[in-house]
């Protein structure tokens, strides 16, 4: 059982990537206030595993009822991303309103799809093929676990780097987010287009 969460758990950990959605997470967050981004990271946490849980048990029934591909998801998070980086390079002077965000900005576009995107929900299925529910659901949890700690703790980072630091920072990592979401949305497109000519 050990081997099997532990060959679920590794390629989840590089799927979601808590270390470099850390960042990502501070330029959405950097304005809002210390209780409500706990509260947020609260919410993120709970809604990724709820989205994770669901798709494992039903994800490839969904798709298949629906017609939708993985790469249709792929680009439908990468333009979602992608609104959401543009938004606040160029509309830094809306500050105000991100002290006090939507209470859904938890679940979109943190939960899903930073924390649990495309390649993540992918990984599950293809971990629940590989290695069963349970050893799945096991390394699910913890690496949910270890988005929620690093998510916690990144206010002492802005704290440290000061508030001029963490606006500067955060457009460094807007830009970055941009691009993340452009990749995800070439990756789709690319994808797409395999399938058509293979389909040929």
């Amino acid at each position: 059982m050990f081997e099997k969460v532990l060959t679920a758990f590794i390629p989840l950990f590089f799927a979601i990537d808590a270390i470099g959605i850390l960042p990502i997470y501070m330029a959405m967050t950097k304005e809002v206030f210390v209780d409500k981004r706990r509260s947020i990271v609260n919410q993120a946490a709970v809604t990724a595993f709820l989205i994770s849980l669901v798709f494992m048990y039903l994800g490839k029934g969904i798709f298949r009822f629906l017609g939708i591909t993985i790469p249709d998801f792929r680009i439908a998070g990468g333009i979602l991303l992608l609104i959401f980086a543009i938004t606040d390079l160029l509309f830094s002077d809306k500050g105000q309103a991100r002290k006090n965000p939507e209470e859904t900005m938890g679940v979109v576009p943190i939960g899903m799809p930073l924390i649990i995107g495309p390649g993540v929900l992918t990984t599950l299925l293809l971990s629940v093929g590989n290695n069963g529910y349970n050893a799945t659901l096991i390394a699910l949890i913890l690496n949910i676990f270890i988005v929620w700690i690093a998510f916690n703790y990144s206010g002492q980072v802005i704290r440290i780097i000061t508030e001029a630091g963490a606006t500067a920072v955060g457009k460094v990592f807007s830009l970055l987010l941009a691009a993340i979401a452009v990749m995800m949305i070439r990756l789709g497109v690319t994808e797409i287009m395999s399938i058509a000519r293979s389909a040929q």
